[in-house]
């Protein structure tokens, strides 16, 4: 028999707000902070555990015994009001996580929140000032190994810089402005890490970081988003504010193996590793190569680009589910293992198809054809 006060809980969870986690926003909570009044998801009750009795009270709302006092704590409070309060001063260029994205996002969205109140005490966001200096552990470009590496990040040069010794000249430059920043951890095999995606002479150039505290790892990533978003208004001042943040860094759209073979009959079927970055397909020969063995420039579907889908077999045991992407120079025969990775790789590619171009993507556009047609047969668009 269902008791009181489970029944009370039961009614708050019908009001507006409550039918979602406060932290991440997924749907059904069945798990509160009874001391903050909010109801949350059991992966961020997890996270609220992790923080301490001192900071969050947590409870299941059918298994746990609730005493009446904390029952009228989550009908005082609920997760609107506790947005107001500790949400009040998120900055604009800060990424609000959702359920779907990486633990660490969310593991720190939470304990800002809460532990640090970063958003009800903006002097506590040491992120908003446009440079940032540090030390992460970055991959070599030629091996395997993490090395540590001081980080400069300048938002007035424009630059994020990496030094080998700390007090020599720079190893490496990157400009701000074109610069992605995306957390990695699957990828990297690190719960606290990143992948930086840079142009450099014509072609994007990857650096995959990490840092072993997740607090460290979140405020570079915000760092970069804000610097990011402080550019973007100072180049486009008469632009709504929604609009770049749309323009800051994103997760990639999809990544994973795929199936390609080259343009000729006789070409053999490689496994390679695809990703999608906005509108550049590229692809390597394996996840953490510092270069990608080949882009592929998504356009718009009024000027040539599309998909046509093949359900015939193509001789490649593996590559069962093929699929063409059709540009105007060339078609490529790409191919997945099941039939739900070729959808999924169809949904996303559509997507870019039908997205409006912007000046950027006609910029990164300019730079892969310009690439293209300066290169020779050994280039990366030979092929291969």
């Amino acid at each position: 028999m269902v008791d009181h006060n489970e029944k009370l809980l039961q009614e708050l969870l019908k009001k507006p707000g409550n039918n979602v986690c406060a932290d991440c926003g997924s749907e059904g909570p069945d798990w509160a902070s009874y001391n903050l009044g909010i109801f949350i998801c059991m992966r961020c009750a997890s996270i609220h555990r992790g923080m301490g009795a001192h900071i969050s009270k947590v409870k299941h709302l059918e298994l746990d015994r609730w005493e009446d006092s904390q029952v009228q704590r989550m009908k005082e409070v609920g997760n609107i009001a506790a947005k107001n309060k500790y949400e009040e001063r998120v900055p604009s260029c800060y990424r609000r996580p959702t359920k779907n994205d990486p633990q660490v996002l969310i593991e720190q969205w939470i304990r800002a929140k809460y532990e640090r109140e970063e958003f009800c005490q903006p002097d506590r966001q040491s992120y908003l000032s446009g440079s940032m200096v540090g030390f992460l552990m970055k991959r070599g470009k030629e091996d395997s190994r993490y090395q540590l590496r001081k980080f400069v990040l300048n938002e007035n040069e424009d630059t994020l810089k990496y030094h080998v010794k700390e007090n020599k000249e720079p190893k490496g430059v990157l400009k701000l402005s074109e610069l992605n920043v995306s957390f990695a951890p699957s990828k990297i095999g690190h719960m606290n890490s990143m992948q930086l995606t840079f142009m450099k002479d014509g072609s994007t150039r990857h650096i995959y970081v990490y840092h072993d505290d997740p607090e460290v790892i979140n405020c570079w990533y915000t760092a970069i988003r804000c610097a990011k978003l402080h550019l973007l208004q100072v180049a486009f001042p008469s632009s709504p504010q929604s609009d770049l943040i749309m323009r800051l860094p994103k997760d990639f759209a999809r990544e994973g193996w795929l199936w390609k073979t080259g343009p000729r009959p006789s070409d053999v079927h490689r496994r390679r590793w695809f990703t999608l970055d906005n509108r550049k397909l590229m692809y390597h020969d394996e996840p953490l190569d510092a270069y990608p063995k080949g882009e592929i420039f998504i356009g718009h579907e009024s000027n040539g680009y599309q998909i046509k889908v093949s359900n015939t077999g193509n001789g490649c045991k593996e590559a069962r589910f093929p699929f063409h992407l059709v540009t105007p120079d060339r078609t490529f025969c790409l191919a997945a293992t099941t039939h739900e990775d070729r959808a999924g790789w169809l949904a996303v590619i559509q997507q870019a198809l039908k997205r409006p171009l912007t000046p950027q993507d006609s910029t990164i556009e300019a730079t892969l054809v310009r690439k293209r047609t300066t290169s020779n047969s050994i280039s990366i668009f030979s092929g291969r």
